[in-house]
Order: structure tokens, then C-alpha cells, then sequence
């Protein structure tokens, strides 16, 4: 019997919880048992306590180790379950359970933080999740190709699945607008999403009628040095900080745009990135990572490092209707490849090997 540990859903879904909520219809023919905080229709569902998440910040990471370490296994046993599948790499490494975990990047190492929790976790328990671990489950190449680097795993441990979106959500709208023209941005305010040269690029282009929006969390680390450097650029009247975004609004937001502006140093997917190409939004982002994994051939690619290259870009993307459309249409065809059914399928292929 299958449980499925999902007590790191949050409230307000950022990515590991959308790829676990939009993963998990694909996967009821296996007709599991969900570890969660809420039921969830159709499902059996086993109640775990609803203060774990990222939500409730380290202290919420820190209950939820200690469940997995101390309560996890119990209730393995008391299920009767033969798997456990972790949508993020969180497992009883200390246990007889046999679980499969998702791995959706290793920034953490790519970017450590000396002093931070996920730095530490990533070179200590990571590690030991992954050497006990029957499958690792990773959102693309990229990642497959860090777990090898980082961790030395064998190429036949890993199973890399690209990640998908809702096609009945994410879909081409009404472009018809009384906003200003903006170019938009969407998610954390850490500093490899390389907010800052965003700013700097933006600065640079001479379409002075348009706009940066920022959308995502404000980060009390991170976000008032943006605020600042744009104060000082002369660009803080058009530049605008959108906090946390609500999933229904995202559709109209990223629709009315003139592009996605996602300029990440590193990614374990992308999600941003479908996303706008499943509205028809053009895209501008990075050529590193798993980025290309994503985009094709469907979007602007540059440099994240370089930006005089990102400002040419948006000079480019707000200057020719032609080059918008284009990205456009190319964008719509590139999302048509991606589905949670394939995601789903894959999946429920790895999982039944080793029920």
C-alpha cells in the first residue's frame, strides 16, 4: 500500500505544493493514503498536524524533521504500508520504511548561505534521504546532472520528470487592458533569482511608458534592498513590489504582460516559465540550468550575468509588436508538449515498480 507524505502543503502554494496538489490526481489509481493536514476528496487520508510547513518558517520546518524522525514510521507501520512517496526530499532515514522522494533542485549548494538551515540540511540529511532512498524522482536534467555532481548518485537512482501546469488556468485571455504596459517577474526575492540585475536592465531601456512588476512574497532579507536600489536608479514610480501574487489572479496578470521577465541563475525547473508560455506571454530568461529544458526554442535566452543583454532584450520585447507575437505563438505550442497526465503517468510507472 502506497501513503503519500503531503504535511508540507502550504496554505499559500508556492511550487513544491503546486507539483504535489496538481501531481496527485494522476496518481489515485494507486489508490494511496495521504499523510495532510485537510481531507481531501476522494482520498483516504490520514490526519497530520497543520503547523509543518514553510509557512510557519524554520520553527514549522523544524516540527515537521521531527514528525518525519519520530512520528513518520509509527504511522508507516500502522498503515501497513509497503512505500512512501515524498514529493520533497524529506524521509525517516532512521526507520525500515522504504519510501521514493522528489528532488526539485539543489540551490541550497549552488548558493550557500553560511548559518542557513537549508545549507545545512542539504549537505547533512539530504545525503542520507538520498543514499536510503529506493528512487529519486528530479524536475529535470539539470537537477539529474547536480545529484550526480553533488552527491555522486548512479544515473539508474534517478528519474528526471518534467513538471507541467493547468491548462484549464494557465490559458490565452483577453489581452484587452486599461493597465500600463509591464514587464513582469514572478517569485521569490532570493538573490539568485537575480532580482537586482532586473532592476539594473530595466533602468537601461528607453521605453519610458512602461513597467517592472515584481510579484512575490515581500522578504524582509531581501526585498527593501531592492527597493532601495531602484529608489536610486531612478526608477522606483516604475517599479512596483506586487507581494505573494494569489494563484487566480496570476492568469490575467501574466496575460496583460508584455513579457515575463525570469532571469534566475539557477532553477530546478521553471514554473514561471510554462506558465507564461501557456498565455500566450512572451518570455525572457535564462540560458542556464534547466531553464533551456523548458523554453526551447519558445523564448529569449541570455545571460543571466549580462545586463546590457537582458536590457537589449526588454528594449527588443517592448519596442516590436512582431517579435511579441511571434514569442507568442511559439510560446503556446513549446506549452502544448507539458502535461500533468505525462507528469502523472511517469510517476505512477516509478512508484509501481516497487510496491
Amino acid at each position: 500500500m502506497l501513503t503519500i507524505n503531503l504535511a508540507f502543503l502550504m496554505q499559500r502554494p508556492t511550487g513544491t505544493s503546486i507539483y504535489a496538489v496538481n501531481l496527485l490526481p494522476h496518481l489515485s489509481t494507486l489508490a494511496p493514503t495521504l499523510l495532510v493536514s485537510q481531507q481531501i476528496d476522494s482520498y483516504a487520508c490520514y490526519p497530520v498536524p497543520a503547523n509543518q510547513t514553510s509557512e510557519q518558517g524554520w520553527r514549522g520546518h523544524l516540527r515537521r524533521l521531527r514528525w518525519t524522525r519520530f512520528q513518520l514510521p509509527k504511522i508507516y507501520q500502522e498503515l501497513k504500508a509497503s512505500l512512501l512517496f515524498s514529493p520533497i526530499p524529506e524521509a525517516p532515514i532512521a526507520s525500515q520504511c522504504r519510501f521514493i522522494v522528489t528532488v526539485h533542485d539543489l540551490i541550497p549548494l549552488r548558493f550557500p548561505k553560511p548559518g542557513s538551515p537549508l545549507t545545512w540540511y542539504c549537505r547533512y540529511y539530504l545525503p542520507q534521504v538520498l543514499a536510503r532512498s529506493q528512487h529519486i524522482l528530479c524536475d529535470s536534467e539539470a537537477t539529474a546532472r547536480d545529484l550526480r555532481e553533488f552527491f555522486n548518485i548512479p544515473i539508474a537512482k534517478i528519474a528526471p520528470i518534467p513538471l507541467a501546469y493547468d491548462a484549464s488556468h494557465f490559458r490565452l485571455l483577453d489581452r484587452t487592458s486599461p493597465q500600463p504596459s509591464y514587464f513582469l517577474y514572478l517569485g521569490r526575492h532570493d538573490p539568485y533569482k537575480n532580482l537586482h540585475r532586473s532592476i539594473e536592465a530595466f533602468a537601461k531601456i528607453t521605453k519610458g511608458d512602461c513597467e517592472l512588476w515584481l510579484g512575490g512574497s515581500y522578504d524582509r532579507r531581501y526585498t527593501p534592498k531592492l527597493q532601495v536600489q531602484a529608489k536610486e536608479l531612478g526608477v522606483s514610480d516604475r517599479v512596483k513590489f506586487l507581494d505573494y501574487v494569489p494563484y487566480d489572479r496570476l492568469p490575467i496578470l501574466l496575460n496583460r504582460a508584455l513579457a515575463l521577465v525570469f532571469p534566475t541563475l539557477w532553477e530546478g525547473f521553471g514554473l514561471p516559465v510554462l506558465e507564461a508560455m501557456a498565455c500566450g506571454t512572451p518570455v525572457i530568461t535564462s540560458n542556464l540550468s534547466s531553464i533551456p529544458e523548458v523554453a526551447g526554442d519558445a523564448a529569449i535566452l541570455i545571460d543571466p550575468y549580462n545586463v546590457e543583454e537582458m536590457a537589449a532584450a526588454m528594449q527588443a520585447v517592448a519596442e516590436d509588436e512582431k517579435l511579441r507575437s511571434s514569442l507568442s505563438a511559439l510560446g503556446l505550442q513549446r506549452a502544448s508538449q507539458f502535461s500533468w497526465a505525462k507528469t502523472g503517468r511517469s510517476t505512477v510507472e516509478i512508484l509501481q515498480k516497487y510496491l
